[in-house]
């Protein structure tokens, strides 16, 4: 049986079990659960017509998608074939009370390969349109990402007609080298330059025109004529935003990272780097040809750039021919940066809407609340620091202790980091290397402003929270812009793009106990240490603000005596094999069980 067959299968059995141990044990969860079996491995892909090792999910590059409704419970047992530690994280996802699921080095210790972890988590008063992806060692630009999606529960009625099919895109910029490859660019001190194409769902460009090679397999997708279909758009690429449409169709705007936007429609949008988007696009067009699905590189000399641009097909069952002719350009030049940011702020939150939650979520008045504190973030472009290529914060390049930092909290280890990362640019000083990070204060109201003084557009994350994005704009940000905030419908999501020259400002309830990591989205400036945490603390906790530490926990660093023998298991195909992996799940099982209890 092969491995990818084994582990599907399996999937179905693992759900089953949990539904017993639920059923049988002392503890009875009243929100219903969802399993998946994650397998990572390598498998030899040609996305652009280049054989390459890339990193697959079940066999899949990109993997399965995980679909939750509202307030499940998600079970995800990875199992690491690669030959280096690997973590998960779930971009957007809240992980309420439970940042020892976050999947990022200040909270998690990686699975080393050949072991396995269970992740398990509550998609807690979420709807929307998410991913995951591989968070360590720059793996993300070799794949292992896919979509994640979360359903309204019945109860509460979409804000818009129930759409007639779903279709995922997973849109990025790729490099045929991969990520050790990539990696050793940067260590060396180079940037890595212009990616060599980019994908849709994990294929290369239709044969547009002569520029793209032959035999490279497109993305086709085949629809009904007069049906609406809800698309969602994620950017998981390395570091270029992007702009995506379809030919001859509009895109009625109606979703991004968790919450409902007013509705708009537009020919075109710019999905920058690690953000997510939801679309209804009615099928309204003609079936005289197929139609051009387009992602080009935005923001860079798109004439040089036009062979880094992913091309699919979107292809009407009574269609009557191919698509040709030039691909269409985007509605706005980014010479004119005006122009371009105004579609950004365009996107408003539906204040009528219901979220998770039978009540409008726009009935939060955020902009009411007094600010409790500033955080001014300032991204330069990379500089050497100790002779090596690093990307800074405020100065502060952060390096990961070898002991996660919650880990560390939870086991009173002492010097593991400090609690002095600055809350505005230093500008006396030289920038450094540091494991330093944000005290924030349980219950405050805090503005993060991020200015960008680097030469290209960054994205910004922050794990565990949605942030209220209430303003941008170009030059630097000064107290007297609060005066421009919108204070009633701004968008709330977790991760916003940044303009070069630019700054956006975004507010955040610190209402999410935990160890939180803010990063740079942009894979070359994470990896070279742009990102901070934010240590958030109850000081009366009393077990109902933040979950305990995980039984199923793995140790490293100073704890790493800690660690517990796991069964190993390298082969699949073999009875002794499937038989071990058995044993793992239900010791994994277990585990997860009492942590939900």
């Amino acid at each position: 049986m092969a491995a990818a067959s084994f582990f599907s299968r399996f999937s179905t059995i693992l759900a089953f079990a949990f539904s017993l141990a639920l059923l049988s044990g002392s503890c009875l969860a009243g929100d219903p659960f969802v399993s998946y079996v994650f397998e990572v491995t390598y498998i030899t892909a040609s996305p652009l017509g280049v054989p390459q090792q890339v990193i697959a999910v079940n066999g899949k590059f990109p993997g399965p998608v995980i679909e939750a409704t509202t307030n499940y419970n998600v079970d995800v047992s990875v199992f690491n074939r690669l030959d280096e530690p690997l973590l998960l994280t779930w971009n957007g996802i809240e992980m309420r009370r439970n940042s020892w699921q976050d999947g990022v080095l200040g909270t998690n210790c990686p699975i080393p390969p050949q072991r396995n972890f269970t992740y398990s988590f509550q998609v807690k008063d979420q709807i929307g349109s998410f991913f995951y992806f591989p968070s360590l060692h720059f793996q993300r630009s070799s794949g292992g990402f896919g979509p994640i999606l979360i359903n309204n529960r019945d109860l509460i009625p979409l804000p818009f007609t129930k759409p007639d099919g779903e279709i995922s895109f997973m849109i990025g910029d790729w490099y045929t080298h991969n990520h050790t490859s990539l990696r050793s660019v940067l260590d060396s001190g180079e940037e890595l330059g212009m990616p060599d194409g980019v994908l849709i769902n994990g294929k290369g460009p239709y044969k547009y025109n002569t520029t793209v090679p032959d035999g490279i397999q497109y993305e086709t997708i085949n629809v009904d004529p007069g049906k609406t279909y809800r698309i969602r758009v994620h950017n998981v690429g390395v570091s270029t935003s992007l702009n995506f449409r379809i030919q001859n169709h509009k895109l009625l705007l109606v979703e991004t990272e968790g919450r409902y936007t007013s509705q708009t429609n537009f020919t075109d949008f710019d999905i920058h780097v690690g953000q997510s988007y939801s679309f209804l696009v009615t099928m309204d067009q003609n079936a005289s040809s197929d139609y051009y699905i387009v992602a080009s590189a935005r923001f860079v000399n798109e004439t040089e750039w036009q062979r880094v641009t992913g091309v699919g097909i979107l292809q009407y069952s009574n269609s009557k021919g191919h698509a040709s002719g030039p691909l269409p350009l985007p509605s706005t030049d980014v010479s004119h940066p005006w122009s371009v940011m105004n579609q950004q702020r365009a996107i408003k939150q539906n204040t009528s809407a219901s979220g998770a939650r039978p009540n409008p979520q726009g009935s939060y008045h955020y902009g009411q609340i007094n600010i409790t504190g500033t955080y001014i973030l300032r991204s330069m472009p990379p500089t050497k620091i100790n002779g090596s290529l690093r990307a800074t914060l405020n100065g502060v390049s952060f390096v990961n202790p070898t002991t996660p930092m919650r880990l560390a909290d939870e086991h009173r280890l002492k010097g593991v980091y400090k609690m002095n990362f600055p809350s505005r640019p230093v500008d006396n000083k030289p920038p450094r290397l540091d494991s330093s990070i944000i005290n924030a204060t349980y219950k405050g109201f805090i503005q993060v402003i991020f200015q960008n003084n680097d030469t290209k557009v960054l994205s910004f994350h922050i794990d565990g929270y949605s942030f209220y994005v209430v303003a941008m704009d170009f030059g630097n940000w000064t107290e007297d812009r609060k005066g421009s905030y919108n204070n009633w419908d701004a968008i709330s999501r977790s991760t916003i793009e940044v303009y070069p020259g630019a700054w956006t400002a975004v507010l955040i309830s610190l209402d999410n106990v935990g160890v939180w990591n803010i990063r740079a989205e942009n894979l070359d400036r994470w990896y070279l240490g742009q990102e901070t945490y934010m240590r958030i603390i109850n000081p009366e906790e009393n077990g109902k603000t933040e979950m305990g530490q995980p039984q199923n926990a793995l140790y490293c660093g100073a704890l790493e005596s800690l660690q517990k023998e796991q069964l190993r298991s390298s082969a699949t195909s073999t009875l002794n094999g499937q038989l071990n992996l058995i044993l793992t799940f239900m010791m994994v099982l277990l585990a997860s069980v009492t942590t939900f209890c």
